[in-house]
């Protein structure tokens, strides 16, 4: 009898062992994956899609209708005129709905169209831009692009100036009605080329660089 509650304990602590040892795994596994101070993923894909904006240059290919197929550009209004197409609506739109929007017009005039659209330079409408402030080499505004990092940002605005203060940098997120501030190290990341500092921007981020005390 006694061998029989023995054996069973150890079965017991065995069976706990295993759940520790597999909650501890899941617990660093989800913890590997983060960057101290980095800012949370809060953007879903759909946020991520590129959106259509004034300035935006579109190239428009209709399959088997060379005659349909253009290059244009964006207008101000936020429209776009193409053959048998006038006064689309593209501003806002991705440019796979903007494509189902004028196959919708095309299919009055051919049989079955099939449009694809190409965004072939970005302009960018006001939300789906990055803009850095402060000592960045140039700052500006940068359309966002799926992916995006800090890095990527940094590269295009030619870096920081020799009086910037990176690592009391800060990033401005929006969504909705809520604004969220993260801390940045851009002098870890760029002068030190630590690649831990590097984190992912969302669009409609803005990037604050002070300038040094010093």
């Amino acid at each position: 009898m006694k061998n029989k509650q023995t054996s069973a304990k150890k079965s017991y602590e065995k069976t706990v062992s295993l759940i520790l040892l597999i909650t501890a795994i899941i617990f660093m596994s989800g913890c590997s994956g983060g960057l101290t101070n980095a800012p949370k993923n809060i953007t879903s894909k759909k946020a991520l899609q590129y959106h259509i904006g004034p300035g935006d240059q579109l190239e428009i290919f209709v399959w088997r209708n060379n005659e349909l197929s253009v290059e244009v550009p964006v207008r101000p209004d936020g429209r776009i005129s193409t053959p048998l197409v006038e006064d689309i609506q593209a501003a806002g739109k991705t440019p796979s709905q903007l494509a189902r929007s004028m196959e919708k017009v095309l299919s009055k005039y051919i049989r079955s169209p099939v449009v694809t659209v190409i965004v072939k330079s970005f302009a960018g409408e006001y939300g789906q831009l990055v803009r850095v402030i402060g000592e960045a080499g140039a700052p500006k505004s940068i359309p966002y692009r799926s992916g995006m990092t800090l890095l990527d940002v940094m590269i295009a605005v030619g870096g920081l100036t020799d009086s910037a203060a990176g690592n009391r940098a800060a990033i401005i997120r929006r969504a909705g009605k809520n604004e969220s501030q993260f801390s940045l190290r851009l002098d870890d990341l760029i002068r030190d080329g630590d690649i831990s500092a590097n984190v992912q921007v969302a669009p409609g981020d803005t990037i604050i660089i002070p300038e040094s005390w010093l």
